[in-house]
């Protein structure tokens, strides 16, 4: 399910909530309204709406510290890939099929991660990974003929081994970074619970139901950003592609 569907269902829950406490108010017998039962609602809604805010503080946090960790690491795996271009410019001319590998496996992630043509980007699996791999092993069959190739050789050994070790990390990070379901449910529940506390002492007007409507597609909207922030190379928050682009820039000169 995408992440607009589920900001979709949560709003439906929420407002939800909140039409059904109208309802009730309207059903329900006088002294269930009375000033004494309405301060014991709002003792036990304060609760919910301090677990919630704080809940709804902390998931906003870790994804938007997730989101930004990822951000940095692409960037990280940009200079990389732009320095093992350089060294393995300088190594000599026998590198020129790895760095031409090299600029092939960007072309794609940029393709398949930002599309130029609009389409929806494809998922960040391990797809490049043996390519990346690849470069790895024909660097390492390299025969260096000086002490200059050879440490050129050893340096660019290790830039692609910080590369593939940025990448595992980011797909491991993207892979735990889904928000469990259970929480999400309880989540949407207290909120409903709120608002529906709301429209139960509420006049029943066009001027409150809007206000209801607004609040409940505010919450919703901060369920969708968190989401999306959790799915940093797809969706309408993304990561930008602008480092990987000035890295292919610059590739080969």
């Amino acid at each position: 399910m995408s992440s607009l569907e589920i900001a979709g269902i949560t709003f439906a829950c929420i407002f939800g909530g909140a039409l059904l406490g109208m309802f009730f108010r309207a059903v329900l017998p006088e002294h269930h309204l009375s000033p004494d039962s309405k301060d014991v609602v709002k003792v036990g809604m304060g609760l919910i709406a301090t677990m919630a805010a704080l809940v709804l503080g902390l998931l906003t946090g870790s994804a938007k510290s997730s989101f930004d960790t990822q951000d940095g690491e692409l960037k990280q795996m940009a200079a990389n890939v732009l320095l093992l271009d350089r060294t393995l410019a300088h190594y000599g001319p026998e590198t020129k099929s790895i760095r031409d590998q090299i600029r092939h496996a960007i072309e794609y992630k940029l393709a398949a991660t930002w599309p130029e043509d609009g389409s929806a980007a494809r998922a960040d699996t391990s797809e490049t990974t043996p390519a990346v791999e690849r470069i790895e092993d024909e660097i390492r069959a390299l025969s260096p003929q000086n002490d200059v190739q050879r440490a050129l050789q050893s340096r660019a050994l290790e830039i692609t081994g910080n590369v593939l070790q940025t990448r595992w990390l980011m797909f491991g990070q993207q892979a735990g970074n889904a928000i469990q379901t259970p929480l999400l449910i309880v989540m949407v529940f207290w909120l409903a619970a709120l608002f529906a506390s709301f429209g139960l002492f509420a006049p029943r007007n066009a001027t409150v139901i809007a206000v209801l409507c607004v609040s409940a597609l505010s919450v919703a909207g901060a369920i969708l950003l968190i989401l999306e922030m959790n799915q940093p190379f797809q969706g309408l928050v993304k990561v930008s592609g602008a480092p990987l682009r000035y890295t292919l820039a610059h590739l080969g000169q």
